[in-house]
């Protein structure tokens, strides 16, 4: 039965996927989807692409092992995204071209900035597709008892099919069915946990202390709020993020819907977490992996399993399609565009994308091979962004003043002081090279060209 629903599920998310990539003819359309959508789409959309295999079985899994800090850390991605929808959000009008990270970095430092961007765009969401693939597989052979290779195979294959077909538009529709699976499926798996377990108190008493409190060691806060910073800055305007920014209908659009995600997120993180903690009341030696899996079948009543199932199965591919999409737009827009003298037609460009985004989960595939831990690699994955695009990129949309000198001392300083942190210093106290990275960048950045910046702030007040 739980097979069988799986089965439809999947054959129903691709019709959907195939259906609404009908009548793509321009890059803009591929990658945004005719800026057509409303709050409540961007919410769904949103919401989808960020749960991942990291957010929810990676959180279960660490909750399982450390207790409800992880949790805790996680709430940076939350505080980011209503951050975001407050002060970001109501600015991005101001691009109505863009449909990449790099338009928006060639407008205010040209065409080198485009260019390093799409290459550290296609790195990040490489990387973190990498990680939604191999989770994937996991989940097949756990709940289909398909050969994890072959799991990889049939979902990352029908999210190729669907998202190299109708690009951002088949994204976004997929995403909206697989977000009302996931926020039905994952907080049912929590209720019918807690009854397994007897309740929460019968959980909290048969479970130790230290998993229900934050740690009070000055070296383990530190670790904490390293932690909380990576995941506050690892996905700060990611492509596909930013990307949903562009989208909306209008700037009230984008503005709830960013909002309502960050809110929706703050619950979201601490059910999948308690997830965790229902696996441990129920099998302290369980492999903390399998936290989440565990519980969905020896909790979840045999008739809605299913159900739970497609909703693992949701969270994975709604976070896959988004990032496959992305790394397409990065390569297709801002690596190859700005190395080309002579354009390509749009036809041909949008060839292109098509033809990348093929290649790009293939790549994806074979890489996913190798995963072990998905959470450890989505915070590796983390490490291409924040000490490199993130301080130029926001200073750009908030309107600060920007200059080609700010955009290279910045990054010399974030990739030179992430490098030496983590391979010379071996990341001292725990704290993460993302972290150090970016704000050696935004030191940097503030600190360079500062006659010039004086200049222009007393030229615009005047």
């Amino acid at each position: 039965m739980e097979t069988l629903v799986v089965i439809i599920y999947l054959f129903f998310v691709l019709l959907i996927g195939l259906w609404a990539g009908r009548g793509i003819k321009t890059m803009q359309d591929y990658a945004l989807a005719g800026k057509s959508f409303g709050m409540l789409v961007i919410f769904a959309t949103l919401s989808a692409s960020f749960i991942g295999g990291g957010f929810s079985m990676g959180n279960a899994e660490k909750v399982f092992l450390v207790g409800i800090s992880n949790i805790v850390a996680l709430w940076g991605f939350s505080i980011k995204e209503i951050l975001v929808a407050r002060y970001i959000a109501p600015q991005m009008m101001r691009y109505p071209n863009a449909i990449s990270v790099g338009d928006i970095m060639d407008e205010h430092y040209g065409k080198g900035a485009r260019l390093f961007s799409g290459v550290f765009s296609l790195a990040l969401c490489a990387g973190i597709l990498g990680a939604q693939i191999g989770a994937m597989g996991y989940v097949f052979n756990l709940f289909l008892d398909v050969d994890r290779v072959w799991g990889v195979l049939i979902g990352c294959g029908i999210v190729i099919a669907y998202a190299t077909v109708g690009g951002m538009r088949s994204v976004v529709w997929t995403d909206i069915i697989q977000f009302i699976v996931l926020a039905f499926g994952i907080p049912m798996t929590l209720y019918f946990g807690l009854q397994h377990v007897g309740g929460w108190q019968s959980m909290q008493n048969n479970l130790p202390a230290t998993h229900f409190t934050l740690p009070i060691e000055p070296l383990a806060v530190i670790a904490l709020l390293s932690l909380f910073m990576t995941f506050m800055l690892g996905e700060t305007l990611v492509p596909p993020y930013l990307q949903r920014l562009l989208i909306g209908k209008s700037s009230k659009d984008v503005i709830r819907g960013s909002l309502l995600s960050g809110l929706f997120s703050i619950p979201f993180f601490a059910i999948t977490g308690l997830i965790g903690l229902v696996a441990l009341a129920m099998q302290p030696s369980l492999d903390a992996n399998l936290a989440m899996p565990y519980v969905i079948q020896q909790a979840v009543p045999p008739i809605l399993q299913g159900i739970v199932a497609a909703a693992i199965v949701s969270i994975i591919m709604s976070s896959a399609d988004s990032f496959l999409n992305s790394a397409s737009i990065a390569f297709s827009n801002d690596i190859v565009r700005p190395l080309r003298k002579t354009p390509l037609t749009a036809k041909a460009e949008l060839m292109l994308a098509r033809v990348v985004t093929l290649l790009v989960g293939i790549a994806s595939m074979v890489f996913a091979l190798s995963i072990d831990s998905v959470i450890d690699i989505l915070i590796y994955a983390y490490n291409f962004w924040a000490p490199t695009v993130l301080v130029p990129l926001t200073m750009a949309i908030l309107g600060c003043y920007v200059s080609r000198k700010r955009f290279i001392a910045g990054a010399v300083a974030g990739i030179g002081s992430a490098i030496v942190w983590n391979v010379v210093l071996q990341q001292p106290w725990q704290i993460d090279a993302l972290v150090v990275g970016f704000f050696a960048n935004l030191i940097a950045f503030t600190c360079v060209d500062r006659p010039a910046a004086k200049a222009a702030k007393l030229a615009d007040a005047q």
